[in-house]
């Protein structure tokens, strides 16, 4: 059985398999060449949300949000912060609800900002709400635990 995981560059949208073990060593894309985590999310739209929920062996934790919503703003600086707390073993990306609405219709968002966790293509938890950096390390931690 292999140990390579399948990552989707935030860059370029290729997949990549890196071997698990150099997760932390920080690796970059065999296609552009750029580092596969940034330590910030990633701004996912229509052509790459399938992409990397379906096809990214590691969880992936999806902001739905929307720039006219107050709480969405607040809690952008606690998100990226977790994002660099959070990676390399779980990548995190936000989808502009208003920019995306069938996404957000798809999946049944009904009030944002609403944090959802994917493994294996599959949404497996969710939680709306604004939180602090801590409150989404400790959430993701416990829902993957």
């Amino acid at each position: 059985m292999s140990d390579a995981l399948h990552l989707v560059c935030p860059h370029c949208n290729a997949v990549n398999r890196v071997p698990a073990a150099r997760l932390a060593d920080a690796p970059n894309c065999g296609q552009c060449g750029k580092a596969l985590f940034t330590g910030h999310p990633v701004e996912l739209d229509a052509a790459s949300f399938d992409r990397h929920i379906g096809r990214s062996d590691i969880p992936v934790l999806v902001d739905f949000w929307a720039p006219w919503c107050g709480p969405c703003r607040m809690m952008a600086p606690a998100y990226a912060q977790a994002a660099g707390m959070l990676e390399p073993q779980v990548r995190l990306a936000k989808l502009d609800t208003e920019a995306h609405p069938a996404l957000a219709a798809r999946f049944g968002i009904r009030s944002i900002p609403t944090l959802a966790l994917f493994r294996g293509g599959r949404e497996i938890a969710r939680q709306a709400g604004a939180m602090g950096a801590a409150d989404i390390v400790r959430w993701v931690r416990g829902q993957l635990g």
